[in-house]
């Protein structure tokens, strides 16, 4: 077996070099990847560089952290899995012993080992990695690996309608339509909300929203934004108000739009300074932001494979591994046209 890598070079420039064949520690599992999906974040990593640059100039940039592929070794001690198990895994390693962990809150762990990312920057552009176990999940005969690679950006948003307690019955809006405000517009329809109205400025976005389960939709480059949600909901506006387009102008529509007593989720990463009015919201609303999941790849695994969720329809552009510089020019410079890309390694 012969393992490569795909490494950011410089910001821009993705390069596929040989690696080393990882062993699997007495806890861990080697997975052949197949597939391996493109966030947000690895997008800005091609773009700019890593959110948080490595100390040491020299260390290689890894991309990717949404993948699944197959087992192909376990460790001594790994129990629950054998060869040829199709399995997806949770990219982010807590330390398992401080405080947030031992609360059950690990997606704050302090000392994370988070895929691409600081402290080692490993990537999941590779044809084997090593994972351990009790963060790897097998996948239902009826789920497909390029699926099960889509557990964890649909965990973001299951983690985020969870987290604000949606309800039957809420009325809900989403500012933006990328991948994650896609899969908060599913959780929170599987959850029961009545109405979701979901606002994004590309019309492929609005269109997929519409396919997935919202009643309404918002172009927001054509549209009051503020004026048609309450156009739609009432005078009292949304019970929940997601913001996962990370982008200051969507913040500050946000208390205009949630009601009293409502919520304010904010998902996206949000660069910069965003002033609010807190006259705006100052009858009981909840601010409340949202850092990947916790404990719900579970029921991740289970809303896909059970057809509550569709995140095979997300999928609009599949690159082979080879054409990983392809792959990353294209979602920077085609943006307007990809709602989610993935790469197969495979």
């Amino acid at each position: 077996m012969k393992n490569t890598k795909a490494i950011l070079e410089v910001p821009g420039k993705m390069v596929i070099k040989d690696a080393a064949m990882p062993e699997p520690k007495e806890d861990e599992v080697l997975i052949k990847v197949e597939y391996v999906g493109i966030c947000g974040s690895d997008v800005h990593g091609f773009q700019y560089g890593p959110f948080i640059p490595p100390k040491d100039p020299a260390q290689e940039i890894g991309l990717g952290h949404e993948c699944a592929g197959r087992v192909v070794k376990v460790g001594t001690q790994v129990k629950g899995f054998k060869v040829g198990d199709a399995v997806n895994i949770e990219p982010g390693v807590p330390c398992g012993h401080c405080r947030f962990c031992r609360e059950g809150h690990y997606n704050i762990c302090p000392d994370v080992d988070f895929m691409a990312t600081q402290p080692n920057y490993r990537g999941a552009l590779t044809n084997y990695l090593c994972h351990p176990a009790s963060y790897t999940y097998k996948l239902p005969d009826n789920m497909s690996t390029m699926e099960g690679a889509l557990v964890e950006p649909a965990s973001v948003g299951i983690h985020a309608a969870m987290t604000a307690n949606v309800r039957p019955g809420q009325k809900i809006v989403i500012l933006g339509a990328g991948c994650i405000g896609l899969m908060t517009l599913q959780a929170c329809r599987t959850l029961g909300a009545a109405q979701i109205v979901v606002v994004d400025v590309l019309a492929n976005r609005l269109h997929m929203a519409k396919q997935l389960g919202a009643m309404e939709v918002i172009n927001g480059k054509l549209e009051n934004t503020i004026d048609r949600c309450h156009e739609i909901l009432g005078a009292w506006g949304a019970d929940v108000v997601f913001e996962t387009a990370g982008a200051q102008v969507t913040a500050r529509q946000a208390p205009d739009i949630v009601m009293r007593g409502g919520k304010i989720m904010i998902v996206g990463t949000i660069p910069g300074e965003t002033p609010i009015n807190f006259l705006k919201i100052n009858r009981e609303v909840t601010i409340q932001t949202v850092f990947r999941y916790a404990n719900r790849y579970p029921v991740a695994i289970d809303a896909i494979s059970s057809g509550a969720f569709d995140v095979k329809s997300m999928v609009t552009n599949i690159y082979d591994y080879q054409d990983v510089q392809k792959a990353f020019a294209e979602s920077v410079d085609c943006k307007a046209d990809i709602i989610k890309g993935v790469i197969k390694i495979g």
